[in-house]
């Protein structure tokens, strides 16, 4: 299959140049961009009359079947909102719920120019299946329990789940505060045996690491790497909370932060101190988290605050530019997930690809794309989304087998059915 993008403008993320020119799918790498002699027939040939070509964002923490609980437990603090409202609907999850949830998110995902996700969430085997059904990338985090999965068991699905061809999986663990002696002794066997990255909620409330403190003498994440957790690397989601001493350890065992500005803020959790963490040369992602907290699974709203949030905290309108907030939103996402085959649009890369539609009054008139893009773009300038080399949504119309309304109906006889609390 081979595919011509004709009069596009073209971002890489190499850099900041926005160029005109073509780009050339074959199969699902990328053949040619830029300037290149034609070839004489293609499959399919798209004009984009200028409309922008870049990488695919990447959602780098998000728990995707949580959208069951949108809109349902507004306007708490963490400890309650998690405790009171959240968990207690979580236990009526059960086989056979969440890939038919997840579908509801990968819909909003595919729609906001997402190729990818980093998952976190009950019954992964369900999520890994619909993510290789509709031709969706994802990390999904697996974790040691011994009443659901048993140190064999994770095992197994870590050797086994990392030759999918969309799906990767890596060990993780919620928080430290809802670990136990047993789950933090055989995650660290577990992290010996595979060498895998490790993927935990950090930092993310004043409290939570007050009390890792008062209870270890400890940060969560001197904790953690006391364990040797990060001896392969990983990822710490939220980091709100970091001490300089957390944040030398992020760069000398290379963990990368993942900020989840929307989810912070709406929760009252405070604002992560990007700017710091940038001169301490920590890779940062973004993530939405999940659909509960947050409430939408929109990178644009990501981008917008992760930028003025950091403007606002450190006082200077000029704290992070824009192109460093986007390359948090793909590239830096992309190097988490593994995909260091699937960085920039240049040639051999995989054919994740969005189209900007540059005709959206938002994007109107042109001085700065890349500002527009970060300050003033929205999920409905997202024309097309690609992955490996397959067109999902293209001019607001969904390119996947399932009737999305009939996936919206499903969805919501399971989510009357799974938010009333039972006593």
């Amino acid at each position: 299959m081979k595919i011509l993008f004709k009069n596009a403008r073209i971002l890489t993320m190499i850099d900041e140049n926005v160029f005109f020119g073509n780009l050339e799918v074959t199969d699902n790498k990328i053949s040619n961009v830029g300037s290149f002699e034609l070839a004489k027939e293609y499959d399919q040939v798209i004009e984009c009359n200028g409309n922008l070509l870049m990488p695919s964002f990447k959602n780098a923490h998000t728990h995707s079947a949580m959208v069951f609980l949108r809109s349902k437990a507004d306007d708490f603090n963490l400890q309650d909102w998690l405790f009171k409202e959240i968990f207690p609907r979580e236990n009526n999850l059960h086989a056979g719920c969440i890939k038919e949830l997840s579908k509801v998110a990968l819909l909003e995902y595919i729609s906001s120019g997402l190729s990818g996700v980093i998952d976190q969430y009950f019954f992964p085997e369900e999520f890994k299946e619909l993510c290789e059904e509709w031709g969706f990338r994802s990390l999904i985090l697996d974790m040691y329990d011994k009443d659901v999965r048993p140190y064999e068991e994770a095992l197994k699905i870590y050797k086994e789940w990392n030759n999918s061809e969309y799906v990767k999986v890596a060990i993780g663990m919620h928080a430290e505060y809802t670990g136990t002696e047993d789950m933090f002794n055989e995650t660290a066997k577990l992290l010996k045996e595979t060498k895998s990255p490790f993927f935990v909620h950090l930092g993310e409330t004043y409290k939570e690491v007050k009390d890792c403190i008062d209870n270890r003498g400890m940060t969560p994440l001197e904790y953690f790497d006391s364990l040797h957790f990060f001896d392969n690397g990983g990822a710490i989601f939220h980091g709100v909370y970091l001490s300089d001493h957390d944040m030398e350890i992020l760069n000398k065992k290379d963990i990368s932060v993942v900020s989840c500005p929307a989810s912070n803020m709406k929760l009252a959790s405070g604002i992560a101190e990007l700017k710091k963490l940038l001169s301490k040369k920590v890779n940062i992602a973004l993530g939405t988290d999940g659909a509960s907290s947050n409430n939408s699974l929109d990178m644009f709203k990501e981008m917008y605050l992760a930028s003025g949030l950091a403007k606002l905290l450190d006082k200077n309108p000029v704290s992070i530019k824009p192109f460093e907030i986007l390359k948090m939103a793909t590239v830096n996402g992309a190097k988490i997930m593994g995909l260091d085959n699937g960085l920039y649009l240049e040639k051999g890369q995989l054919a994740d690809v969005i189209m900007i539609d540059m005709t959206k009054p938002s994007m109107q008139p042109i001085n700065n794309i890349l500002a527009n893009l970060v300050y003033s773009g929205s999920k409905d300038i997202i024309k097309m989304t690609m992955i490996n080399g397959k067109i999902l949504y293209f001019d607001g119309k969904f390119q996947v087998k399932e009737d999305i309304f009939e996936i919206y109906k499903k969805v919501q006889l399971l989510t009357d059915e799974l938010c009333e609390i039972k006593k």
